[in-house]
């Protein structure tokens, strides 16, 4: 199964608080941190969610 490689590009300081909050259920604490998580659904529309905070790459 594929996953999705997360990287926190921009900060959240000023940003919405669902946006903030969705960073933190991805698992990213800073700029530069990245995570990798399953290529599910729900990760998918988080990642919709912060789009304009994050890069996305698909790793197998």
């Amino acid at each position: 199964m594929a996953s999705l490689k997360v990287t926190q590009i921009k900060s959240e300081i000023g940003g919405k608080h669902m946006h903030r909050e969705t960073l933190r259920s991805l698992g990213l604490k800073r700029i530069g941190h990245t995570v990798v998580k399953e290529d599910r659904p729900e990760f998918r529309g988080m990642v919709r969610t912060v789009a304009h905070l994050v890069t996305v790459e698909e790793v197998d």
